[in-house]
């Protein structure tokens, strides 16, 4: 028995790398398993499933080569269905009755709102895979390993007026929830930053219809570059829709939900500038080193590899190397303590380093990679990090 879990022991961290953990750590697993889950938005108007399953594969390859140090991890996932009241429910069958140590690969358009006074109320903490409305970014309990859509929202301003030499920059908002908050300091950390100020912010982008009025509107404004937060649709839609009004001179920056094969396979024939910033190394790189891991690990489960599954591959990184970091009993109480711990934790596929840590708040990825659409593919305009610490 000695000789399977030592070998079971050298095979676990074979596959994990532990480069983040002490020598003389010794997790153990008396009560059994490591229990992990993940409220996720995955049917109804999203899905949001790749991040949950990359997860899942992460730690399922674990599980075939032994475990950490012979403990295995049991992971559920929860499917909010975009519903508040479901939402609430999953979070509470997970913590009473899966009795989950901790969340980990989750995205959800509304998780974070819903439930996280309640993983703080039970010190169950969220190493969410893909951070979505704004409370992800700014709760006690929720710690996202994405930049999220306000990071890169200064980042992607931020990277036109350094590398753009944009003048007049714009932004045209879809409004969702109460995500205008979190957007309008997003801009105004951009403003501290660069020491300009925003031309237009238009806060009535539709999420369906016609934009030729917004382009319009830009058009007249003199806007050299601008700014929205469209989702892969209204990439297409926006992007055609300056074609067709013949529309010059304006740099068009996207989030990272527009960086898609989809977009890229629409717009093939548009000559439009269209920047993106994505929130891991990027993800169409098929050769880059620093997805190495990732895509090995997607191929083996079978999985697609998306940039949402590196959010959930990275999430399940965290949770690995947090608890191979734990000398004694896993449980519950000693994970939430070492994620608070705030020990850095650095991976290929990230610009900056990943902290939980104890906070009000967590947004530690401030790095992205932006690229370019070039005759319908992607290309990397910045091949090192842009990142808002060393943007200045």
């Amino acid at each position: 028995m000695k000789t399977k879990l030592f070998l079971a022991t050298l095979a676990s961290m074979a596959f994990v790398g532990l480069s983040h953990t002490t020598a003389s750590a010794a997790p153990s697993c008396s009560a059994g398993p490591i229990k992990i889950g993940a409220v996720s938005t995955i049917t109804g108007i999203v899905d949001f499933s790749d991040a949950p399953k990359a997860t899942k594969a992460v730690f399922d390859q674990l599980n075939e080569a032994g475990g950490i140090n012979g403990c295995k991890i049991e992971y559920t996932l929860a499917d909010d269905k975009a519903d508040p009241q479901v939402a609430a429910q999953a979070a509470r069958d997970l913590i009473d009755n899966k009795e989950v140590y901790a969340l980990a690969g989750g995205a959800s358009l509304l998780d974070c709102a819903v439930n996280a006074g309640t993983y703080a109320k039970n010190d169950v903490l969220s190493v969410q895979g893909v951070g979505v409305d704004p409370l992800c970014f700014n709760a006690p309990s929720v710690s996202p390993v994405n930049v999220g859509p306000y990071t890169l929202t200064t980042v992607m301003l931020d990277y036109a007026t350094k590398k753009l030499n944009a003048q007049k920059a714009c932004a045209f908002i879809a409004v969702i929830g109460g995500t205008q908050e979190a957007y309008a300091a997003a801009i105004a950390a951009w403003e501290k930053r660069s020491g300009k100020k925003i031309t237009l912010v238009d806060w009535t982008l539709p999420l369906q219809g016609d934009l030729t009025p917004y382009l319009i509107k830009a058009r007249d404004a003199g806007c050299d570059a601008v700014l929205t937060n469209q989702v892969e649709p209204g990439v297409v839609q926006w992007v055609k829709t300056a074609d067709a009004q013949k529309i010059s001179g304006i740099n068009w920056l996207f989030l990272a939900p527009g960086y898609t094969e989809g977009v890229a396979k629409a717009l093939a024939d548009s000559k439009q500038p269209v920047y993106i910033g994505t929130e891991w190394e990027p993800y169409t790189e098929a050769n880059s080193a620093a997805n190495k891991d990732w895509a090995a690990t997607m191929d083996k489960a079978g999985l697609p590899k998306t940039a949402f599954s590196q959010g959930g591959y990275m999430a399940a990184k965290v949770i690995v190397d947090t608890i191979s970091g734990i000398d004694g009993e896993v449980t519950r109480e000693s994970l939430t303590a070492a994620l608070k711990a705030g020990k850095e934790l650095s991976y290929p596929i990230a610009g900056t380093p990943y902290v939980f840590g104890d906070a009000k708040a967590h947004s530690p990825m401030q790095a992205s990679k932006i690229m370019q659409l070039v005759d319908g593919k992607w290309t990397v305009k910045s091949p090192d990090w842009f990142t808002l610490a060393k943007a200045d």
